[in-house]
């Protein structure tokens, strides 16, 4: 594995917070093989740390995106809101297909407001979208702040946060650190239902204001999640305060 950012991951109980994103769980269909051995990952972990918890926020991906495309050609002047509640019930769908891949794991109904987690009686707790106005990045970010994580794990089909959107300037770097300030200047903070960015604007301005950090990794690469959650050297980007 190439050398990447170095992180101390904390060990208090449900710190451990991971905002799955939908271009990896529904990138077209399920994906099934990466669910299971994503799953399969994790339940290892847990039995091998009785202490350790996990928190799964998951995003919308091929399911919201199909649906709200529907929705843009039969009804052009769509609104925002209209858009991003047909989002929400996609990511619930999908976190909903996590949560039954967790089986005895995850004993708690998918939570769909992370202000209000409820009881939490099982090992790993699944999360939905919440209401319209941002993506399930920021469900992640109130879901950590709920439960007293100061991180965010940020699983995505991108490997590293780069300078500018690789894919318009072909110079552009990407960064193993960042701060805040940086962030947004690279990546905005406007919200744009369905629009793809590192991590959801809403939700880093949440993050920012609370000292959060987030890491922001390829979830598709499990070995440097591993390595993540081992306190190792691993390929992608920390944003975090000053």
């Amino acid at each position: 594995m190439s050398c990447g950012y170095h992180y101390d991951f904390p060990t208090m109980p449900y710190t451990t917070v991971m905002s799955v994103g939908g271009s990896i769980v529904v990138p077209d269909s399920v994906d099934t093989g990466f669910v299971t051995e994503f799953v399969g990952r994790m339940r290892s972990r847990l039995e091998k740390n009785p202490s350790w918890r996990l928190a799964i926020v998951v995003g919308g991906g091929a399911t919201a995106r199909r649906y709200q495309s529907a929705a843009r050609d039969m009804c052009p002047g769509c609104s925002t809101d209209t858009l991003d509640t047909i989002g929400v019930a996609a990511t619930r769908v999908n976190a909903q297909v996590m949560r039954a891949a967790m089986a005895d794991l995850c004993r708690d109904p998918v939570i769909t407001n992370p202000t209000e987690p409820g009881p939490i009686t099982g090992r790993v707790v699944v999360a939905g979208g919440w209401k319209p106005g941002f993506s399930t990045d920021n469900v992640a970010v109130r879901l950590a702040e709920s439960l007293g994580a100061d991180t965010v794990i940020n699983l995505s089909n991108i490997k590293q946060i780069f300078t500018a959107d690789p894919k318009v300037d072909p110079n552009s770097s990407p960064l193993t650190h960042v701060s805040w300030r940086e962030f947004f200047a690279i990546a905005g903070d406007e919200w744009v239902p369905g629009k793809n960015t590192p991590f959801d604007p809403i939700a880093s301005r949440r993050a920012a204001s609370l000292s959060m950090r987030v890491v922001a990794a390829d979830g598709r690469d499990l070995d440097n999640l591993d390595a993540i959650l081992d306190g190792e050297s691993f390929v992608g980007t920390t944003v975090g305060p000053e």
